[in-house]
């Protein structure tokens, strides 16, 4: 199991970015494809972006797709969200977590502390 934190989050205006981080530990984070989701108050949450092994695929939700990238270094073991004009509706906690590439399912039901992001209108 790949322990995960993620950091980055914050306030920001509708229109801005964030750049999210999530730092993964064990030896075997390069062989997992990795992915983030997120979570607003009262909803369910949700697939928003996922990374292959090796950084060469990416998959976005429709919601944010043209708006986030997705991208990681093994070398660091770290996964990025670059998040380019915020809109409100992006308002909830971010998660990272190893998922199944052809699923888009995460492998756990083990979830980290996430990062609040808020965007303001």
């Amino acid at each position: 199991q790949v322990q995960r934190v993620e950091s980055g989050g914050g306030l920001v205006q509708a229109g801005g970015s964030l750049r999210l981080s999530c730092a993964a530990s064990g030896r075997t984070f390069s062989t997992y494809a990795m992915g983030w989701f997120h979570q607003a108050p009262g909803k369910e949450r949700e697939f928003v972006a996922a990374i292959n092994w090796s950084g060469s695929s990416t998959y976005y939700a429709d919601s944010v797709k043209g708006r986030f990238t997705i991208s990681r270094d093994n070398a660091k073991n770290t996964v990025y969200l670059q998040m380019n004009s915020l809109k409100p509706e992006d308002t909830a906690v971010y998660y990272c977590a190893a998922l199944n590439y052809d699923s888009m399912r995460p492998l756990y039901d083990y979830w980290g502390r996430g990062t609040q992001v808020t965007v303001s209108s």
